[in-house]
């Protein structure tokens, strides 16, 4: 299975510990899927110039993941500011405005579409700026989206229509605003939908026909990327072997073992 992910790279500042961690939702998803046994992993973002977004590359050679047709825009990288609850949940307050993330919005181009042919599937989500590229994506190769709990009805006529898995975070949501989701996705031609629901089992539909994968007993350290890692392992194990059962499986262990340690997978650096 060869994935590519193309969009947001950040570094989650903990503010507790002092420390920095890599992240944002493609990268953690690609290393994830390097992880959980994926052959080719490449990513396609938009790097920084200051000494974190040299961390982020430096860990992401280290997992093995191919960034060489990335961008490189002077400036500083996305720094979101993370605390942690009692129970390990991680909150997000605030960062910087003036990111390169922030100022730049990824273009594509052909070199771009002549690299993701090597590729099965694209993953992306709603924290990359990349909706206006996604009717094109399309006619190249099948999209995994994340919309983590950005669902409402415009934003899903604009993005449901260019992709294959629709991947949405439903911790907060009552049994019949899960149903009002399915129902409002149903006109579209997705062939999964994946719902995460915290501590609750995760829904999935595949064909018409209804998944439920209860989350894992784990000795929650830390949240972070738990979601993404959910999505690494699924897409990794679906795209290897079609099964929804072994593919949600893997999901859980996956997201289980990125609970267990801070960050989304690790490699700390202090925060100056």
């Amino acid at each position: 299975m060869n994935i590519v992910t193309i969009g947001d790279n950040v570094v989650d500042c903990y503010l507790d510990q002092g420390k920095y961690f890599p992240g944002g939702n493609c990268v953690n998803v690609a290393v994830n899927c390097k992880r959980s046994g994926a052959d080719k992993v490449g990513y396609i973002g938009v790097f920084a110039t200051d000494d974190k977004a040299e961390h982020l590359k430096y860990v992401l050679d280290l997992e093995g993941i191919d960034y060489r047709l990335s961008r490189i825009v002077k400036g500083i990288s996305g720094q979101p500011k993370v605390s942690l609850s009692d129970d390990g949940d991680r909150i997000f307050i605030g960062g910087p405005k003036n990111t390169v993330q922030h100022k730049i919005k990824l273009k594509m181009i052909q070199d771009d579409y002549e690299y993701i042919d090597q590729f099965d599937i694209c993953h992306t989500s709603c924290y990359s700026s990349l909706e206006e590229e996604l009717p094109k994506i399309s006619k190249q190769i099948k999209i995994s989206f994340d919309f983590s709990n950005n669902f409402n009805t415009d934003y899903l006529k604009e993005v449901c229509p260019f992709i294959s898995i629709g991947f949405f975070s439903g911790a907060d949501l009552s049994d019949s605003e899960i149903e009002s989701l399915i129902k409002k996705l149903s006109v579209y031609d997705l062939e999964i939908i994946g719902i995460t629901r915290g501590d609750k089992p995760a829904l999935f539909i595949h064909n018409d026909t209804r998944f439920h994968q209860d989350i894992l007993d784990v000795k929650v350290i830390d949240t972070m990327g738990a979601g993404d890692s959910f999505i690494g392992g699924f897409l990794t194990e679906f795209y290897n072997r079609g099964n929804m059962e072994m593919a949600l499986h893997s999901a859980a262990r996956s997201a289980s073992v990125t609970c267990g340690f801070y960050g989304g997978f690790g490699y700390p650096k202090e925060l100056k």
